[in-house]
């Protein structure tokens, strides 16, 4: 008989902690997560190149806390890598990173929170594209959570990402709290 792995045992919850703001015709996905780990720590694990190699959509050539620092972003799990150079714009250790990746601005915010931290991401992207988004990054905040509790069981991420159990379910369920049609299924005709 087949073991599960942990990776397999490890479905992802259901859709939650996300919205999105509509500003002109720019959208804004903003995802927050508490975890059970102390600012300190989660800002390591969204600074340090080894810690994102464990959990992020991309790696980084060098820390990204420190504000002016140039790095390196290459996206990881893309069909071809996509190396985007950003500049750190805010980096107040542990509460706010902000910087650019791939044309897209990312920025985080740590509270403390109960004895943890509550996380929230908030980044621009492209109508079509947001319940996608808040899926893959659902999926990366688990790996992360379990990567701080010193479980880690490895980043899933691009299409690899949309292969892994839960991702088409939390894809369908944001679509539906946001009120947008699923990407890449067909849509029925209205009749």
């Amino acid at each position: 008989m087949k073991k599960m792995t942990d990776r397999e045992q490890s479905a992802p919850g259901p859709a939650s902690g996300a919205q999105v703001r509509k500003d002109g015709d720019k959208w804004t996905l903003i995802l927050v997560r508490e975890l059970r780990h102390s600012p300190e720590k989660v800002w390591q694990a969204l600074t340090d190149p080894a810690q994102l190699r464990e959990w992020a959509p991309f790696d980084a050539d060098r820390s990204l806390g420190t504000v002016g620092s140039t790095v390196k972003l290459t996206t990881v799990g893309a069909p071809t890598p996509h190396v985007s150079e950003t500049t750190v714009t805010r980096a107040d250790a542990p509460k706010a990173l902000q910087y650019n990746w791939g044309g897209f601005d990312i920025r985080w915010e740590l509270e403390v929170f109960g004895g943890g931290t509550r996380l929230t991401l908030w980044t621009n992207i492209d109508r079509r594209f947001i319940s996608m988004g808040a899926a893959g990054w659902h999926i990366c905040f688990d790996v992360l959570e379990r990567l701080l509790a010193g479980e880690p069981i490895g980043r899933i991420v691009g299409a690899e990402a949309m292969k892994f159990g839960g991702w088409q379910r939390l894809n369908a369920e944001y679509a539906k709290q946001f009120g947008v049609e699923t990407p890449g299924w067909p849509s029925r005709p209205r009749t």
